[in-house]
């Protein structure tokens, strides 16, 4: 019986191990944050957070609601029920009492995203050029650069980016592969290779910079982007991803772009963009940033073409 019992906690245990991998970490530390949030609203009104009912999950929904997006209540929700499945709980979030509630709540605020700017063609320049004026040793600026610049050509999320190894590049005629062993739409690391061209114009080119970067760096294996420790003194410690948003708000201030409304997102958002406006479709456009569907990438060519085929076009005033 003893036996029996170990038996039965360890599958229980390599089960709940087998839940948390079937998510990436930062999707369990949003997850986590978010049901914080939640149980703090819980605790204030006397409720349980764990295990809660649909009419609470709504009420919360209601409270979230006075200053968050559409958006940010589905990801609330999506986060409270796989809290509640992680720890063996059932929450019925498709119970009336909370899609009528949300459906409510669109209604009168409208579900209208407003996003983060993309980095565009000119700004791209401005970033580049600005870091060419510091007064910074060249391992530094190349790294900057290099950073920015894979970044926008391959259409990468930043958390893809800081992964990358020298293991992940190869060098070929026509430019650069890149394999990206396992990204946010990727859980189960099937990979993907991106293909990053020579640009024309070296000063602006992902391929060119990214090759002076591993030569000025002397790097020949593991993370590609690292950290620098006093001064210009390079450790072999990956960056973060949330350094990437720190890096390229620092240069667009320093070229004098207002930066608040720029995030992680923008190269990756910038990329799809400038390829919608010019020309590209959709479907080269998901190979490169990885998108399972083509509904944003369709908002983004969309949005590139507001003025290209605007109906207002055809008016002779």
């Amino acid at each position: 019986m003893n036996d029996l019992t170990t038996d039965l906690k360890l599958l229980h245990e390599a089960t709940l191990n087998n839940l948390k991998s079937s998510k990436a970490n930062n999707t369990l530390r949003a997850y986590k944050s978010d049901f914080t949030d939640f149980t703090a609203f819980c605790a204030k009104h006397g409720f349980n957070s764990l295990p809660s009912e649909p009419k609470i999950v709504s009420l919360y929904l209601t409270h979230l609601s006075k200053n968050s997006k559409i958006s940010t209540l589905r990801r609330r929700l999506v986060s409270i029920s796989m809290v509640h499945k992680l720890k063996g709980h059932y929450l019925d979030t498709k119970h009336p009492i909370i899609i009528e509630n949300i459906m409510g709540i669109k209604r009168v605020k409208g579900s209208i995203q407003k996003g983060k700017k993309p980095i565009l063609i000119n700004h791209l320049k401005s970033l580049i050029n600005v870091i060419d004026k510091q007064k910074y040793e060249n391992i530094k600026k190349f790294r900057d650069k290099s950073i920015i610049l894979v970044g926008f050509g391959g259409g990468f999320r930043r958390t893809e980016l800081v992964s990358l190894d020298h293991e992940d590049l190869e060098f070929v005629p026509e430019g650069l592969k890149i394999t990206i062993r396992r990204s946010k739409t990727d859980q189960y690391g099937e990979g993907m290779i991106k293909g990053l061209p020579y640009f024309t114009n070296e000063n602006f080119c992902p391929v060119i910079n990214l090759k002076k970067w591993l030569e000025i760096s002397k790097i020949k294996s593991g993370p590609i982007f690292r950290r620098f420790s006093k001064g210009s003194t390079l450790t072999e410690k990956r960056l973060t991803d949330q350094t990437v948003v720190l890096i390229m708000k620092k240069y667009l201030e320093l070229a004098g772009i207002e930066n608040k409304n720029f995030a992680g997102h923008s190269l990756r958002s910038g990329f799809a963009t400038v390829a919608a406006e010019s020309g590209a479709d959709e479907r080269s456009i998901m190979a490169m940033t990885g998108h399972k569907t083509t509904q944003m990438v369709r908002r983004y060519i969309k949005e590139a073409n507001i003025f290209k085929n605007n109906a207002l076009n055809k008016v002779k005033i």
